[in-house]
């Protein structure tokens, strides 16, 4: 009998991340660091960092680790590795390398390391990159993800913080892992559904990432622990815009919203929407299951674009060509305005 990973933890994948409010403040006293090579730093909260080191070629440098997000040893490790990899894939990079970052327990039988290993590498792999190494400590609760390095042009990095008023909005993954995985917990995700969120999560952003820069995009991030809604809202901040998004055209795994109406809504989902409300606003017509929709934690999610208008039609037909068949417009940046966020 295989070991099931989900029994080991009570909040997995990117639903374990420090809450946004609680982590900003953390953060909101560090030096800040000046150094004329660092292209892209903390300070706009982006998905990774970006080190020039001669005038054509920078390094991007993220990492990311969590607890099991899944049952199968297997598909954690591909699903822990593909979320590392899409930080560099938001920046509009290119994967070199990864180190492995493993806490393990003592009482878990080694086989299941092996399985989650192999997942990593497999997708790291396939992400054209290749495993360096790694380091292991023991921990009460498994955790794995990978520290990645890649590369970018200086002329073509992508960050959060270059939305522009009239881009559109493309969406490139559906939303609703966190629900599912919730409801899976309890027994009452349908198999039907947690092989969708499993599939959903296990898929590279590299495609969109080649899309995005052969398309000219300057702004784009991945969604993942904070939501649509907090992952949009870090966009606006740092792009001094505001963002529309119609909740009615963000692409969903079908079931979602049935099992957010039953009380799959996970943990995070409610801290999101602590950090996210005062900086929202909601229409008439967004019924509270959509609500939630929107702050619900996303583990290796899909690419958040902002979009020059007239790329748009070409770049939606070429994501959609190229294994990212639920991309959609979902919304536009407009000047800013009295609110950060508005769902209609």
């Amino acid at each position: 009998m295989k070991f099931d990973l989900l029994k080991t933890v009570e909040q997995g994948g990117c639903s374990a991340k420090l809450p946004a409010a609680e982590l900003n403040k953390a953060l909101a006293e560090l030096p800040k660091t000046t150094n004329k090579n660092l292209l892209v730093d903390i300070e706009t909260h982006d998905d990774a960092g970006v080190y020039q080191i001669r005038e054509d070629y920078a390094l991007v440098l993220t990492t990311d680790f969590f607890p099991p997000v899944c049952s199968d040893a297997y598909d954690f490790g591909q699903i822990a590795a593909a979320n590392a990899l899409s930080d560099v894939y938001a920046m509009g990079g290119q994967v070199l390398t990864a180190l492995n970052l493993v806490l393990f327990p003592a009482n878990i039988p080694m086989s299941v390391l092996k399985e989650i290993l192999r997942g990593g590498h497999d997708k790291v792999t396939e992400g054209g990159g290749v495993i360096v190494g790694g380091h292991t400590i023991a921990d009460d609760i498994p955790k794995y993800g990978l520290a990645v390095t890649g590369w970018v042009h200086p002329d073509k990095v992508i960050t959060n913080a270059n939305a522009k008023p009239g881009d559109v909005l493309i969406l490139t993954k559906p939303i609703g892992t966190g629900a599912i995985i919730s409801a899976k917990k309890i027994g009452l995700a349908e198999k039907e559904t947690y092989e969708k969120a499993l599939e959903t999560m296990k898929l590279l952003n590299d495609k969109g990432a080649e899309i995005m820069v052969s398309h000219g995009v300057k702004c784009a991030t991945d969604i993942t622990g904070f939501g649509l809604a907090g992952h949009a809202l870090k966009m606006a901040l740092g792009s001094n815009v505001s963002i529309q998004i119609n909740t009615g055209q963000v692409p969903v795994i079908e079931k979602t919203l049935d099992l957010i109406d039953l009380g799959c809504i996970p943990g995070a989902a409610f801290r999101n929407l602590e950090f996210t409300e005062k900086d929202c606003s909601f229409d008439k017509s967004v019924n509270y299951n959509h609500k939630m929709l929107m702050m619900d934690a996303q583990t290796s999610g899909g690419l958040l674009i902002s979009s020059p208008p007239q790329e748009v039609d070409t770049m939606l037909e070429a994501l959609k060509n190229s294994g990212c068949p639920e991309s959609a417009i979902i919304g536009e940046v407009i000047d800013k305005s009295e609110k950060p966020i508005y769902f209609i």
